[in-house]
């Protein structure tokens, strides 16, 4: 089975005309290049978040 999703935007609204990827904010039309992207922009907030609810202590 592929892991793959292919968008439906007959308009292109939504999607790249030539790539098929969603227009995203890094502006980055390269599926692959898109998925590292938001993978260290999901990481990194998920550290912010931690940070967060878990303050570092002072020892």
């Amino acid at each position: 089975m592929k892991d793959e999703y292919k968008y439906i935007d007959p308009d292109y609204t939504y999607s790249d005309p030539k790539t098929g990827v969603l227009r995203n904010i890094g502006n980055i039309d390269d599926a692959k290049l898109l998925l590292a992207f938001e993978s260290l922009k999901v990481a990194n907030r998920n550290q912010q978040g931690r940070k967060a609810i878990f303050p570092p202590r002072p020892f």
